[in-house]
């Protein structure tokens, strides 16, 4: 068990006048949950142009927002060699291109074998940050590019800019459906009202945008560029959903799967086959958070994807020829 400070400053913008303190706290600092949020107004580690206010209570919009507090961590995690690819590293951050099928943070029925105890084996000195330095996450089996902060001015200054969207996240993700041109998805985003394993889009969920634009595009299938304007669970999962365009192999929002037309013996065993969301994080890039130097650090698809690419390929020529 340790304790780490958290220091954080926000300006409310003005076009959220009106609306409840708490709600607005939520916007802020998303990357922390409503309950610990609530907590923190509760104790008066979040204040409002220095005051201690009520989670109801409305802003005016312009007011300082202040949260000082101590999280104590508890992870209860053990250092496990594993092996990492790590893109890049410095005293600060590292940066590393995580494999489907590898957990982030440690829970139930998952007490070892995770990206955490993982990095505690790479640095012990990161059970001395929050989650491990972990300032973003990507599902189970979605692979590719996370950042992980070092240090403790890494870590806040990381989390700020993740808030403030200075992060740019671009994602590959293989869908169902020949899509004809590019868009934007802005749907709001919360826990779905009955399952509680999933996400869905909600009038009174969290702001929630997603731009895409054509990558490649198959008889049957396309493959989408994904950037994350917003960082909701499961965002880029749920808002291919909604458009009607899935992405393939995802067990939660897919549905049924549905072979194509003419499909190849070839393609038709991949798509069977292809039991995680086909999602990549490609592309990470940002200020350095401390030097304030760029940052860039590109994984390529995983050997699952590519096969899946590559046979999608192949089903394309053949009907066109």
């Amino acid at each position: 068990m340790t304790q780490a400070t958290i220091q954080r400053t926000a300006i409310v913008p003005d076009n959220l006048a009106g609306q409840r303190f708490d709600a607005v706290v939520a916007m802020l600092f998303g990357e922390y949950s409503r309950s610990k949020l609530a907590s923190w107004i509760k104790s008066g580690e979040l204040t409002l142009d220095g005051r201690t206010v009520r989670p109801r209570d409305p802003v005016r919009g312009g007011e300082s927002v202040a949260l000082s507090a101590v999280e104590t961590v508890q992870t209860h995690s053990e250092p496990e060699a594993m092996e990492l690819e790590i893109l890049y590293e410095d005293a600060d951050i590292l940066v590393l291109n995580k494999p489907a099928g590898l957990v982030v943070h440690p829970g139930a029925g998952n007490p070892r074998g995770t990206l955490v105890n993982a990095l505690l084996h790479h640095d012990a000195s990161l059970d001395k940050l929050p989650r491990a330095g972990i300032v973003h996450r990507l599902d189970k089996d979605t692979s590719g590019v996370m950042v992980v902060a070092k240090t403790l001015p890494a870590h806040t200054r990381l989390i700020e800019m993740l808030s403030a969207r200075d992060v740019h996240r671009q994602y590959l993700a293989v869908v169902v459906g020949a899509m004809v041109s590019g868009g934007t998805v802005d749907a709001p985003i919360d826990r779905h009202p009955r399952d509680r394993i999933r996400q869905s889009v909600r009038d009174d969920g969290r702001d929630a945008i997603t731009h895409y634009r054509l990558r490649e595009r198959f008889r049957n299938h396309t493959l989408l560029e994904c950037r994350l304007e917003t960082g909701r669970t499961h965002q880029i999962r749920v808002h291919m959903q909604h458009i009607k365009h899935p992405i393939i192999g995802d067990p939660l929002y897919s549905g049924p799967l549905k072979l194509p037309r003419g499909a190849t013996p070839e393609l038709i065993e991949q798509l069977r086959g292809f039991r995680r969301q086909a999602l990549h994080a490609e592309v990470l890039s940002f200020a350095h958070p401390i030097s304030g130097e760029p940052v860039r650090c590109e994984a390529p698809p995983p050997a699952d994807m590519l096969k899946l690419l590559s046979v999608l390929r192949d089903d394309t020529r053949q009907h066109e020829d």
